[in-house]
């Protein structure tokens, strides 16, 4: 079974990297893809700290999955980029022990939906041994990997853990959307002194953004809990997180041209939450729809819902909020219904008309 996962691995992220991958560090001077922002996140923060290690399935002499570790196995060698079985309870357990004894482990599950063989370390032993230890023990790890619904890889491999590990006292989430966020969020949870989870997107990782100079520092750092406005607006809200942005931002865009202006934000942290942002945004539009790729029912939607209704921004608001979501089903595999499954812009375009009440 184990040859076969790795083998299945294997053959369908070498499709999407003949697609997507760049072989250079930047496409050009201002731009820079997702998957090239984490692997300099990790190279810059193992330089500047040698307690920063790197250890999954196939992140050293294979250079990732996902090529995020690129080049990073022979740069640093085999003590701080290990390959490990196919055991993430094995290696999360080993990470998490590491990071007790005051190393800075960074915990690579090829997709999130393993790390369920791995939850008990994530929850149970990284986020409350701080607590539990009345605050006598620190446990720096981050647990990165891609989240949420790829293509193709039907409903074991497709869940988003959003809303699962944001619930958890003790544990940060994060979520990048851009370039800037995937390197300026990944160094911050490198460098915080408590467990993050770095949710990242599979489908983002070719994507390339335009970067300032500032990005491409390695001093560059963005802090965690703290929203980011990507496009301003006068007429409903817009908040989204990792591949929901881009769908907030294309419906944005289309809704313009009809004269309805969006604002758009940006969540990037998951837990804590930027609550300011949002209500602040809301209290000038007076409309919310939220979008996220994951399941409905205690999604990230339905958090941003309450926090709302339980904030100063209720009394602003015009109409009931719409939350755009994933169906609340499994994962189909056939192409056709899974596309069905995730929210398009149009999905966005159709809740915005129905909030501003637009035929």
């Amino acid at each position: 079974m184990n040859h076969v996962r790795r083998v299945f691995y294997r053959e369908r992220l070498s499709g999407v990297l003949s697609q997507s991958f760049s072989t250079s560090r930047a496409a050009t001077a201002s731009q820079l893809t997702v998957r090239d922002a984490l692997n300099s996140a990790l190279d810059e923060e193992m330089e500047r700290d040698e307690t920063v290690f790197l250890m999954g399935e196939e992140v050293a002499q294979y250079d990732g999955a996902y090529k995020i570790s690129r080049g990073l196995w022979k740069k640093y060698g085999d003590k701080r980029v290990i390959d490990t079985p196919i055991t993430e309870s094995g290696f999360a357990g080993i990470a998490v022990g590491a990071a007790m004894g005051g190393l800075r482990p960074v915990c690579e599950f090829m997709t999130f939906n393993f790390s369920m063989q791995a939850i008990d370390h994530v929850v149970n032993s990284a986020s409350k041994t701080f607590y539990m230890s009345a605050g006598l023990i620190h446990v720096p790890i981050v647990f990165r990997g891609p989240n949420g619904a790829a293509a193709g890889v039907g409903a074991q491999h497709s869940q988003c853990f959003a809303s699962w590990y944001s619930q958890c006292p003790g544990l940060k989430v994060v979520s990048p959307y851009s370039s800037e966020d995937a390197k300026g969020l990944l160094k911050a949870a490198i460098r915080d002194p408590d467990p993050v989870v770095v949710l990242e997107n599979e489908l983002l990782y070719g994507t390339s953004f335009d970067v300032s100079d500032e990005v491409l520092s390695k001093d560059f750092v963005l802090p965690l809990g703290k929203a980011v406005v990507e496009r301003e607006g006068q007429h409903i809200t817009l908040v989204a997180h990792s591949r929901a942005v881009m769908l907030a931002l294309e419906a944005a865009t289309a809704l313009a041209g009809e004269g309805v202006e969006c604002e758009v934000i940006n969540l990037r942290s998951l837990r804590p939450l930027d609550e300011e942002t949002i209500v602040k945004s809301v209290i000038k539009t007076h409309n919310l729809v939220t979008v996220e790729q994951g399941w409905p029912q205690c999604g990230i939607g339905s958090e941003i819902c309450a926090r709302v209704v339980e904030s100063p921004a209720y009394h602003y608001l015009e109409s009931p909020v719409i939350r755009v979501t994933g169906v609340d089903v499994p994962m189909p595999y056939a192409k056709s219904l899974e596309i069905a499954c995730i929210p398009q812009p149009h999905d966005v375009i159709k809740a915005v008309k129905k909030v501003l009440k637009i035929k």
